[in-house]
């Protein structure tokens, strides 16, 4: 496939493989929300940027996927949860646990070790340290996603990697159109996407 056809792949894969559930859907939107004010403060003030995208928007994304997506046979697609893990494109729910559980352990370390090895300037004050965190938060960020696409590279190919790159750098965007009107349905006692077809091309986005 070449790029375009790759990312639009891999974007039906995630929303059919990984969003049946109306709330997670729901917490997707918000989310993604959260994600784009984190990218438009990112330059201009790192710790509301990385409070945004981390502790809002990353932990309100993995409590959809963790707690209200389901586990068992995915009838709509004819797959095991466990098919739905091994051939996931990025981070699967173990990775996931990694990549959060080293998020959680940076302020505990930066508290032990104020300097990161000699890394980053210590903090002399709390503002100080809250800064540090946020902006290790956010290169972790951007660590995780260019150490997943070069695996991809790899594993894959250099346009799998590209395009799952460019999925994730692009998914609260897309996210909000596939999943604004979520959080009525949900409302409503619709809560779960019936999700059919063999592609995206096929999915009507006023369903999600």
């Amino acid at each position: 496939m070449g790029f375009l056809q790759e990312l639009k792949q891999q974007r039906w894969d995630d929303h059919r493989y990984y969003h049946h559930n109306r709330i997670n859907q729901s917490l997707h939107l918000f989310s993604a929300c959260c994600f784009l004010v984190s990218y438009a403060l990112v330059f201009e003030s790192p710790v509301i940027a990385a409070f945004c995208g981390w502790v809002l928007a990353m932990t309100s994304r993995q409590v959809g996927h963790f707690f209200f997506e389901p586990k068992g046979f995915d009838a709509p697609n004819q797959v095991t949860h466990e098919y739905k893990e091994e051939i996931k494109v990025g981070y699967n729910l173990n990775r996931k646990v990694v990549l959060l559980t080293i998020w959680a352990l940076i302020p505990i370390v930066l508290v032990i070790n104020p300097s990161l090895f000699g890394w980053i300037t210590p903090h002399d004050s709390t503002a100080a340290y809250i800064y540090n965190v946020s902006v290790l938060w956010i290169w972790l960020g951007m660590a995780a996603i260019a150490f997943r696409s070069i695996q991809l590279f790899f594993l894959s190919g250099i346009t799998t990697g590209l395009a799952w790159a460019t999925k994730i750098l692009t998914d609260p965007f897309h996210d909000i159109w596939l999943y604004h009107k979520a959080p009525i349905r949900a409302l409503k006692g619709d809560l779960y996407d019936p999700i059919v077809g063999e592609s995206i091309d096929e999915h009507d986005p006023q369903h999600a």
